[in-house]
This record gives structure tokens, sequence and C-alpha cells, in this order.
């Protein structure tokens, strides 16, 4: 079931319509999903399901994350993007 997870979340991740977002998140995705627990999966999808607008402003700092996005796999994010 988490390997579908996976499989699902790859898609979901390099598949987004904005290439900005398909880069950033499509990389995380493509690195890290492999050491990613169920929760962090989780919790991966529900931020997938955000518009790229949004993802990417809040990404690059230029709207701040409402608080029921801002966690451990967001901040994961922010920190890949620091390092691409």
């Amino acid at each position: 079931m988490v390997e579908a997870l996976r499989k699902r979340l790859l898609y979901k991740s390099t598949h987004r319509g904005m290439k900005e977002t398909d880069k950033i998140l499509g990389g995380f995705a493509l690195q890290e999903l492999g050491n990613l627990n169920e929760n962090l999966l989780n919790d991966f999808d529900t931020l997938l399901d955000v518009s790229d607008n949004d993802l990417l402003s809040w990404i690059l700092s230029k709207e701040i994350v409402p608080k029921a996005f801002d966690n451990e796999i967001f901040r994961r994010i922010v920190k890949f993007k620091e390092n691409i």
C-alpha cells in the first residue's frame, strides 16, 4: 500500500502544470519519497492538493504559509529548493 502511495505521489508531483512546481516538487519526490514514512507521505499528498500558485508562493516565501501546511514535509521541500 505504501509503495502504491509513493507511485501516485511521484506522478502527482511531476505532472503539476507549472514547470517551476514540477521541478521543485518532482525533484523532491524523486530524491526523497523512498525516505519518507507513511505520515510524511500523507502530509505530502495533502500538500499536493494545493494549487501550484499557492504552493510556489509559499515555497518562495512570497506569502505566509498557512499553519495547516507549515509542517515537516513543507520545510523539507523548502530546504530541498534551497539546494537546487
